[in-house]
């Protein structure tokens, strides 16, 4: 693939379809597009589809199925992403010598906070055939070119996603009240149970709310991996750096700097 056989599509924010070369388009917030594609819905259909309110951006985004749900919850819930939008562009390129070109539309498009961009594929492994394959290549070489992050994710972890969806119904940043939160950050200086650091700051039904925020936006933190989240979970302070506390997908990922 030449560098200028890379062409990519997308809706900007007044629903207008524009497209021109990877090289040329690639500084457009791609966070701030609309879909490329509709979500297709038919009777029988396996997977479902939606929408997520996103508090890292205070936005709906599309989801395509439960296994993406469960990324757009932890992309969502990583202190350094800024914003997220779902079928963001559609890439196309000829390969080999082929006049028809092959065209791709990755799930997702990630803004860290720092300004760097990730575009995600979310496709369990057993669900992946060698054309699927030489697309996530392709698009990983495409994002290469142009500085971005690639990463194709599998099913999360079963454990974890369970902990984000109970954790993302307290992502509101309305549910963080004061002095409750500011109570909490100090009564968990030192690790300690959950409902035993609850309970040290007031009646649990009004602390346990102000909790499980301060857990999603990674201001506290517990183990979400190997255990799920109960009354004796030890809570601790969370790294001071932004970046050492994160959300990881699952050892079904594949990475391509950027």
């Amino acid at each position: 693939m030449e560098p200028e056989d890379f062409w990519l599509e997308y809706v900007d924010a007044r629903g207008e379809s524009l497209g021109g070369a990877l090289e040329v388009m690639w500084p457009v917030r791609f966070e701030a597009a609309g879909q490329v594609r509709a979500f297709p819905s038919y009777r029988g259909q396996r997977n479902f589809s939606g929408w997520y309110w996103a508090a890292t951006c205070a936005e709906l985004v599309g989801y395509e199925s439960w296994v993406e749900l469960g990324h757009l919850m932890r992309l969502d819930a990583e202190p350094d992403v800024v914003a997220v939008a779902s079928q963001p562009f559609r890439l196309s390129w000829r390969y080999g010598g082929r006049g028809r070109r092959i065209k791709h539309t990755p799930d997702y498009f990630i803004r860290r906070r720092e300004g760097t961009a990730v575009v995600l594929d979310v496709r369990p492994d057993e669900r992946i055939e060698p054309g699927d394959a030489a697309k996530f290549t392709a698009t990983a070489e495409a994002c290469a070119r142009v500085g971005w992050g690639y990463e194709r994710v599998g099913v999360l972890d079963p454990v974890l996603a369970a902990n984000l969806r109970w954790l993302s119904g307290y992502r509101h940043p309305r549910v963080r009240q004061e002095p409750v939160a500011s109570a909490l950050l100090a009564a968990f200086s030192e690790p300690l149970g959950l409902l035993a650091g609850a309970r040290a700051v007031g009646d649990p039904l009004a602390v346990l709310p102000v909790l499980y925020h301060l857990l999603w936006r990674s201001e506290l933190t517990a183990e979400t991996r190997a255990e799920r989240l109960s009354a004796a979970s030890l809570v601790r302070p969370a790294p001071a750096a932004v970046g050492e506390v994160g959300w990881d997908a699952d050892a079904s990922t594949a990475a391509v700097a950027g």
